[in-house]
């Protein structure tokens, strides 16, 4: 028998297939488990010689890379999205599994890296933390549709302040939308309330990690963002240089071209044109990509940034794109900063500048 096994695992909320393929691609067997840590162990257990495991990334992928990982000899969180194979042919819960298996034997699988270094607590509080945010900005958003669906202004922030709450409750002459807009407010203001909490837990956490105290200083970047940072990127080590991490968040230039040479007199020659530039990558991690914006938008207002800012845009270079380069330059900062273990120095930036 093989000594080398290749597991692809089709998960799903109940169950899970496993089809098991050897060296030479042969499948040894097909396994219908039950989605249950115990199941899973004994599975395992039982496969003889090296066992090599895939799975795509998903709801589970967390909770099985950490379950499986100290059991066998190679876990692999595959990317979905590039998972082409998957797609074509005839779709079952089996033939998805045997296609892993073999994408894992041949070495064409984009893993998705899922090693936690200590951080686990605040990748869920960072998880958290972000869900409050995004439930409070959709409450408010449909606090301001009550009141526009009915004609009444509403611009600005003081419908959601308490101190007028009873002014903007009088607008509503409906007894029906009066009560759904009381509710909507006292949903806010749970909300807010638990928002607050999840705040200072993430900010309690991050400042366990030693990257919070070095990272905390990078203009533009206060506790929440560097907390998020640490929490998504877990390493410096996983990006070897300063453009693996700009794809990563989204700041890759992607250019594409087509038809490079052309005949000349018999030889190859390649064709006089400009490469065609198509923009960022659209394959990235939303939330790195929003805290950098969000970064290189309030860094514009402090130096250096804002000198270098100004000279962008006296040079002709749009504010987005200017925004985008600045993004670029703290990503650089930050991977440099947390792999040599330095803090921020203003003056050293001025002079590389």
């Amino acid at each position: 028998m093989s000594s080398e096994k290749y597991v692809g695992l089709d998960v799903h909320k109940a169950t899970i297939v496993a089809a098991v393929h050897d060296e030479a691609g042969k499948c040894l067997m097909t396994s219908i488990i039950e989605t249950k840590a115990e199941t899973i162990r004994a599975f395992i257990k039982g496969l003889t010689g090296a066992v090599h495991i895939t799975f795509e990334e998903g709801t589970h992928a967390t909770w099985l890379f950490d379950l499986i990982k100290p059991l066998v000899c190679e876990v692999v969180v595959c990317n979905p999205r590039h998972n082409i194979l998957l797609q074509s042919g005839n779709k079952s819960d089996k033939i998805d599994a045997n296609k892993l298996a073999e994408l894992l034997r041949t070495g064409m699988l984009k893993p998705v890296y899922h090693e936690s270094h200590g951080t686990q607590s605040l990748k869920q509080l960072a998880q958290c933390y972000e869900t409050l945010v995004s439930d409070n900005i959709r409450v408010m958003n449909r606090i301001k549709a009550l009141y526009r669906g009915r004609g009444i202004d509403c611009s600005g922030r003081g419908v959601y302040r308490e101190s007028q709450r009873k002014d903007w409750l009088a607008k509503l002459k409906e007894p029906g939308t009066n009560s759904r807009a009381q509710l909507l407010y006292t949903q806010l203001e749970s909300i807010k309330k638990l928002r607050g909490q999840a705040r200072k837990e993430l900010l309690k956490e991050s400042r366990r990690q030693p990257a919070s105290k070095l990272l905390t200083r990078v203009p533009g970047l206060g506790s929440v963002r560097v907390a998020l940072i640490v929490a998504t990127v877990v390493t410096p080590h996983r990006f070897r240089t300063k453009r693996q991490l700009w794809t990563y968040v989204g700041l890759a230039v992607v250019t594409k071209s087509s038809a490079e040479y052309e005949l000349v007199g018999g030889q190859v020659r390649r064709r006089i044109k400009q490469t065609a530039t198509r923009g960022l990558n659209r394959n990235y991690n939303r939330r790195l990509k929003k805290v950098f914006k969000g970064a290189a938008l309030v860094a514009t207002r402090s130096e250096p940034f804002a000198s270098y800012y100004r000279d962008l845009i006296q040079k002709g270079t749009s504010p987005e794109i200017a925004r985008v380069n600045i993004a670029r330059k703290l990503a650089a900062i930050v991977l440099a900063l947390w792999k040599r273990g330095e803090e921020y120095d203003q003056q050293k930036l001025k002079k590389s500048a």
